[in-house]
């Protein structure tokens, strides 16, 4: 939000919009595709892309509409509170996304594994090993090898502090009404986090190739692939993010007053983070 609040009005409410129900209708395409590509459904990548570009178009056409309506001066303060909360929950929500699937992998690792593994079940599954990583009761799993935190996850956690602290150098250049080493910063960190992505990309070729570490890993590469996809989506949702703000500071908008898409963005990102170190720690050191 980069407009003055002195002419808008106390609460601006805008109009019907029909983003909300086209971009809910685009996730679910894009879920159920991606549920139907996994398993080896032959429309499950069409659809799956689909409806990524679907929801693409869709934050295009939805966040042009609120950078109008905050440039055109609609936004006062009431508004600018009601992002902050609005944000605020969001992440929330995020942190209990991610909190389930931490649950699931502490429960599988810490409770059942332990249970399969005792001598009452030693009956059923003789062969059965205790261990994580394992290939599952009398091997129902191809031999695997387990992803280890060397060399490129150390990389990765290097790379996303560092973009941590060029998005607050960016971030206190913006209240201080320096444009350029606002957009330096910005574009330093967005380049960070593609690094990152290639990086994880690299990961998972390598894992599929050469370590046979897969989706249907048993629950090893269920929980890994989950885990550590699911937040390599929210690193590239949050550089999409950074991008259009970095767009918007390059076109000249915001002030050092007025800049909550800067700080929104920059609070999601900083999530994202906190989230890889848990990953880091547990996935690829315990």
């Amino acid at each position: 939000m980069s407009a003055q609040h002195a002419n808008a009005p106390y609460y601006f409410v805008p109009g019907p919009s029909k983003w909300p129900a086209i971009a809910g209708t685009s996730l679910l395409v894009m879920m159920l595709g991606a549920s139907g590509w996994v398993n080896d459904a032959a429309w499950g990548s069409y659809a799956t892309f689909a409806g990524l570009i679907g929801f693409l178009v869709v934050l295009y056409y939805w966040f042009g509409d609120a950078i109008s309506e905050s440039e055109g001066g609609m936004y006062s303060k009431r508004i600018d509170a009601s992002y902050r909360w609005s944000m605020s929950w969001f992440i929330f929500s995020e942190v209990m996304f991610f909190a389930a699937f931490f649950g699931a992998l502490f429960y599988a690792r810490s409770i059942a594994m332990p249970w399969l593994g005792d001598l009452d079940n030693k009956i059923l599954w003789p062969d059965f090993a205790a261990h994580w990583g394992n290939v599952g009761p009398a091997g129902t799993v191809e031999p695997f090898t387990t992803m280890g935190p060397f060399w490129i996850p150390t990389i990765n956690t290097a790379l996303l502090l560092l973009s941590g602290v060029t998005l607050t150098i960016s971030h206190h250049a913006i209240r201080e009404n320096h444009r350029g080493k606002t957009a330096f910063w910005l574009a330093a960190t967005i380049l960070l986090g593609a690094i990152f992505m290639g990086f994880q990309v690299y990961e998972y070729m390598h894992a599929y190739t050469e370590l046979n570490l897969k989706l249907t890993s048993g629950v090893y590469g269920s929980t890994f692939f989950l885990l550590t996809g699911f937040h390599g989506f929210h690193v590239t949702l949050g550089a999409i993010m950074l991008s259009v703000v970095l767009y918007r500071v390059l076109k000249g908008h915001f002030t050092a007053d007025n800049h909550f898409a800067f700080e929104g963005a920059a609070w999601y990102w900083h999530f994202v983070d906190v989230v890889w170190l848990g990953l880091y720690v547990v996935v690829y050191w315990l």
